[in-house]
């Protein structure tokens, strides 16, 4: 199979939209969105979206996609992205997919698994009891039902162990025996490179400098407008993010300046942390190039000239 994308991952404020920008001016490429949060409207400074200027020069799918008062999952990320790399190849163009949000990559080339939707009911109770009883008696409810999902699953990970008791409380059917009976397929053979910075110490530093950024340019102001405008609750994903999350507890009052700042970058720096844990245990062993060294985007477009000739071993 002939490679059709390249794909640019690596952790938060490495200099990812940059790279992918110079190397899609100089290959005729179009970029494809993998990050979660630039998917919503109305979320510009907190997740650094590519600026009019950058999206002038070079067009950029995947962004401003969903209001911040829907969901957007995997499921729906795949779906449009596959349909955006079939329009820009149609036009005889490069594919280049870049982001932070690895678990979007990884559903796009390694495929999902087909699971049952959770009906509204079911989800509104679990997320009421999550709220009245704890997260320790949920989780053993789970592990109750689901014991092999459960074992994978950190206490913590409010995310997944609802979703999971959701499945088993619809059907019937434990999580674990949904996967095991179901075979995902790959949506996107990908040339992968992966921007590993050499330094952490400098990551830390523009993540910093990317934060200062963000607040003197209105993050809260921003924030402030997202709620109202779109009538958030204070649980909605959108709010969960690095950033608006400790900006939103700002204006609830529950934390002040100064500590809204430090725990937004506590968040942020946590996030790049996972994000660099997925990078290191990424298959097939894919190229790595460090993003500081001054080359990054000269070593990218080297790599582009093999996209359409060389297959996939």
């Amino acid at each position: 199979m002939t490679l059709s994308a390249l794909a640019i991952a690596g952790p938060t404020a490495c200099g990812k939209s940059d790279i992918a920008l110079q190397v899609a001016t100089a290959t005729n490429g179009e970029i494809v969105n993998v990050d979660s949060g630039s998917v919503y409207c109305d979320m510009d400074i907190g997740t650094a979206k590519p600026t009019p200027v950058m999206r002038a020069a070079v067009r950029h799918h995947l962004l401003d996609v969903c209001p911040p008062n829907e969901s957007f999952d995997a499921g729906k990320f795949c779906r449009l992205a596959t349909k955006a790399i079939r329009d820009i190849q149609a036009r005889g163009k490069l594919p280049i997919l870049t982001g932070g949000t690895m678990m979007y990559f990884r559903a796009l080339t390694a495929g999902l698994h087909q699971l049952p939707p959770s009906p509204p009911a079911v989800r509104q109770a679990i997320q009421k009891d999550w709220h009245t009883m704890g997260a320790a008696a949920i989780y053993q409810r789970l592990k109750a039902l689901d014991a092999t999902t459960a074992a994978r699953l950190a206490l913590t990970d409010k995310q997944r162990i609802t979703r999971a008791l959701e499945i088993v409380t619809a059907t019937g059917k434990p999580l674990s025996a949904w996967l095991a009976d179901d075979k995902p397929v790959p949506q996107l053979d990908a040339r992968f490179v992966l921007l590993i910075p050499s330094d952490r110490k400098q990551l830390r530093q523009r993540i910093a400098t990317r934060l200062e950024k963000m607040f003197t340019g209105g993050l809260v102001e921003e924030t402030q407008q997202l709620i109202e405008r779109w009538k958030l609750l204070p649980t909605a994903p959108p709010l969960r993010l690095a950033g608006y999350c400790q900006a939103a507890a700002f204006l609830r009052g529950e934390i002040n300046n100064n500590t809204m700042r430090d725990k937004a970058y506590y968040a942020t720096c946590q996030l790049a942390k996972r994000q660099l844990t997925w990078l290191r245990h990424w298959p097939n062993t894919p190229t790595t190039v460090d993003p500081f060294s001054g080359c990054a985007s000269a070593r990218l477009m080297q790599l582009t000239t093999t996209i359409t000739k060389t297959p996939k071993t």
